[in-house]
């Protein structure tokens, strides 16, 4: 049998058992291994396999920096900062229209930032704003459709977990990956900003104004919502990765006893939470670390069959246009997103796709970034978007009218994407601006 069969072999009974629900780490090294197995007829040369791939991953410096933002993630979700943002910033807004789903996209994007993980955001925003823009008399679409929507900016903007375990993975500078996340995160943010702001003009009993608020309340908002702590943290931690002062791995740290020190200083401190955070914290760093030792064996399998190179070569004798490779890209991403987090989706097909890209001309913070911008996309769209299961589960809004309230933000999504693809640069710009400075 040749290796291209092989492959293929191997390929499907990979999305077989992804469909089956067996655990993604599980598809990747099973079939990993039966793959390399069936290249090589050497047992004891692919029995090594598994053991040099957990040794990697678990003696791997760089991997290490994920535990650390994590921790910090769950100190600020467990001390019930997260929702103290969303309160601030509705406050801050006011009487703009749409003032409080505005307000779930900026308080997504700033307990992103000291988060990373889109599952905690969306489930913390549906507990938070859901019943608060339920109780505003807002819409059940623009409710749910802003919290899923709102959710996918943990993915990006620093500390994304997706960006770590693909920066890991693929061995590419952490600190590149987050400065593009955070730039295209911020873009993606006020994009959706935008589409509730259109969809106020609309339809604006959607989402009926807010109480008029006075500078002073503002101010006291800003003051009492931890939005200057987070902001410092973040600040402090891309400060210390762009001078020098520490690596990613060190900025973690550096994070999680900051993000400590505003929960104690707060009064919010005790060992029941930091408990919680601490097993939060494990059982994440697990399933992280088995998805990069499944990451390993998968894409040796790729090596040894030279599927890459195979596929890479049929792309290039094709002879079509950079742009219809990236809309084939991001089909495929589109509906990996719609069946598994964009984290594993990212590292499955990083063997496959990132040496394709790379010979049109886009490097591999490109795509880190784009795959994570476009697996976002499937976590709002049927039949398995993860985002609007968890809302709609937390807030008992039907599915349906919570995958319709998602609908409006794919436009924004679909406009990111097409302006990555056109201008690389909107991803690069700030990384070359800081590493090459």
């Amino acid at each position: 049998m040749t290796t291209t069969a092989i492959s293929v072999l191997a390929l499907t009974l990979f999305l077989l058992f992804i469909f089956l629900g067996v655990p993604i780490y599980v598809c990747m090294m099973g079939c990993g291994l039966i793959g390399c197995l069936a290249i090589t007829h050497n047992f004891g040369a692919v029995s090594t396999f598994l053991s040099d791939a957990f040794i990697k991953t678990f003696t791997t410096y760089t991997v290490s920096v994920a535990p650390m933002f994590m921790l910090m993630g769950e100190i600020a979700s467990e001390s019930g900062i997260g929702s103290n943002l969303f309160q601030s910033i509705k406050t801050i807004l006011g009487r703009l229209p749409g003032a409080l789903a505005s307000a779930v996209q900026v308080a997504c994007a700033l307990f992103g930032a000291i988060c990373g993980a889109a599952v905690a955001t969306c489930g913390l925003m549906g507990r938070v704003a859901c019943p608060e823009m339920k109780k505003a008399g807002y819409s059940d679409e623009l409710n749910t459709g802003a919290v899923c929507a709102g959710a996918s900016l943990a993915t990006l903007i620093p500390p994304s977990l997706p960006l770590i375990t693909y920066g890991s993975s693929v061995q590419e500078s952490i600190g590149k990956l987050f400065f593009g996340g955070v730039f295209v995160g911020i873009v993606l943010m006020l994009c959706f900003i935008l589409v509730v702001q259109i969809w106020c003009i609309f339809k604006p009993e959607a989402a009926p104004r807010g109480e008029k608020t006075t500078v002073k309340e503002k101010l006291i908002a800003i003051k009492e919502g931890n939005i200057v702590e987070v902001v410092v943290v973040f600040g402090f931690s891309m400060l210390g990765m762009f001078t020098g002062w520490f690596t990613p791995t060190e900025a973690g740290a550096v994070g999680t006893i900051l993000m400590l020190i505003v929960v104690i200083v707060n009064r919010r401190f005790s060992f029941k939470m930091l408990g919680r955070a601490l097993m939060n914290t494990l059982m994440m760093a697990g399933m992280l670390y088995c998805l990069l030792a499944g990451t390993n064996i998968f894409g040796k399998f790729f090596t040894m069959a030279r599927l890459s190179d195979t596929i890479g070569a049929y792309v290039a004798s094709l002879h079509v246009s950079k742009y219809f490779i990236v809309t084939v890209i991001t089909v495929i991403f589109l509906i990996l997103g719609c069946f598994m987090d964009a984290m594993a989706a990212v590292l499955v097909t990083a063997p496959i796709l990132l040496p394709i890209l790379q010979g049109f001309g886009y490097n591999a913070v490109w795509y880190g970034v784009y795959a994570v911008l476009v697996t976002g996309m499937g976590a709002l769209t049927p039949p398995v978007g993860m985002a609007c299961y968890i809302t709609s589960g937390i807030t008992k809004v039907p599915l349906q009218k919570t995958f319709s309230g998602s609908t409006p933000f794919l436009i924004a999504f679909l406009m990111v994407a097409a302006l990555m693809a056109i201008f690389p640069q909107l991803a690069m710009w700030l990384p070359n601006l800081v590493f090459n400075a």
